[in-house]
């Protein structure tokens, strides 16, 4: 940050010092030009990586993203004020993240920012939001345990994707699982979370392994599928890897009927790369597929397919990308001139309602996390998913679901259950 830039946002900070909002300190400064430009428009950063490893999925978030944005206007903006927003790309790289997010923090001076795909971006970003107390909107599922009050969850946690997933694959396939992730947080703490509910239902894991981001070479690792015949291979490998994964399996000859591949993190975006034949008889685990049948989802599809062409596919974290712009939206509407700042918005969300592609959501106002719809999906030649199980009612979100005894707050503190 530049001195000047940053004396006088001390200075503002000083202010205010004794202020709050939302449960916790209030040192936004409350000048116009901070909370929207200055024919009325409102300023938001849009952080999703159009290049890198992980553009093969973050693409189609940028792209619901600013559908959604363009939609919002259309029908008149937030009060008659734009949305306008400002996009940057991080190159799939967190410190690029990091960087980005300042910029649109601090130099664009966004009220909110919408990005992030992996769990090691959104790790990346979290300091610059809290530091300024600015409000991160990050669509993805992830591993859970992390309770912050400068973040709006909008994707599933485990609760939401390995509840009924892990055991409906035991019931139906068998207990002993081969894990293969990518090498960072997010497949870590999800098989971490495998691995306790396998040992609950008296499963057995037969291999752990994790590839950099961006592997592509997984010759080995099919040998260890041969090797140790599990019953389930559950994969938490994201990005191009997902691609490559699927190609040397099926080359290989392995069987989905005898040996399925069981993900949190592959979807219609990743089926298109490979190649309908190459996912069909796999199963993922999430709270949205483009083919669930819902008169918003069928809006939605059309409206992406018109605007991205008649090949554009929607995904489980492109629906969430695409109404969390809308229930901020909704938040935003309820503040006006200088209270449309990130802690007035994030109080503003709690509570907030929106029929989604997959169904009705909210966001839960004691941990900024969203209620959603679980499902369970079979990949199908033709790229699409046949959803095999869906839960009847939403499922409260529960970021420590897995580590009984905490608890999210609304102040973003981890305390003890009562």
């Amino acid at each position: 940050m530049r001195i000047a830039t940053r004396r006088r946002f001390l200075q503002g900070a000083a202010g205010l010092a004794g202020a709050a909002a939302a449960g916790f300190p209030q040192i936004w400064i409350k000048n116009a030009d901070l909370a929207q430009a200055a024919d009325g428009q409102i300023k938001v950063g849009v952080l999703y990586s159009l290049t890198g490893t992980t553009a093969i999925i973050e693409t189609s978030l940028n792209q619901a993203t600013l559908m959604a944005i363009e939609e919002i206007n259309a029908a008149g903006g937030v009060n008659g004020r734009k949305i306008v927003p400002v996009v940057e790309d991080p190159a799939s790289d967190p410190a690029t993240f990091a960087e980005k997010a300042r910029k649109l923090v601090i130099g664009e001076k966004c009220v909110s920012v919408f990005g992030s795909y992996t769990s090691a971006s959104r790790k990346a970003v979290l300091p610059v939001f809290e530091r300024y107390h600015n409000l991160y909107w990050y669509p993805t599922l992830y591993e859970g345990r992390e309770c912050s009050m400068n973040v709006i969850y909008t994707g599933a946690v485990p609760n939401q994707q390995q509840r009924d997933f892990i055991p409906w694959l035991v019931k139906n396939f068998g207990k002993r699982f081969y894990l293969i992730g990518s090498n960072y947080i997010y497949p870590k703490e999800e098989n971490n979370v495998c691995k306790i509910l396998l040992q609950r239902l008296g499963g057995e894991v037969v291999g752990e392994e994790y590839v950099p981001l961006g592997h592509s070479e997984f010759s080995s690792v099919i040998e260890k599928f041969k090797n140790t015949k599990p019953n389930v291979i559950f994969s938490t490998v994201v990005g191009d890897s997902v691609v490559a994964l699927h190609r040397q399996y099926k080359a290989a000859g392995l069987d989905p009927a005898k040996m399925p591949m069981a993900s949190l993190t592959t979807s219609e975006e990743e089926v298109r790369a490979m190649g309908g034949e190459f996912a069909a008889g796999h199963f993922t685990s999430a709270p949205y597929f483009m083919s669930y049948e819902s008169p918003e989802n069928a809006k939605f599809v059309d409206a992406f397919k018109r605007k991205y062409g008649k090949d554009a596919v929607t995904n489980f974290v492109s629906e969430p990308a695409y109404f969390q712009v809308y229930l901020f939206a909704q938040a935003a509407a309820k503040l006006s001139g200088s209270d449309l700042t990130p802690p007035n918005i994030r109080k503003a969300a709690w509570g907030q309602e929106f029929k989604a592609p997959e169904g009705l959501v909210k966001i839960d106002p004691q941990n900024s996390h969203t209620y959603l719809w679980p499902k369970i999906g079979q990949a199908q030649s033709n790229g699409q998913f046949k959803i095999i199980e869906q839960s009847k009612e939403w499922v409260e979100p529960d970021p420590y679901w897995a580590y009984p005894g905490q608890v999210c707050t609304p102040n973003g503190m981890v305390e003890k259950k009562a």
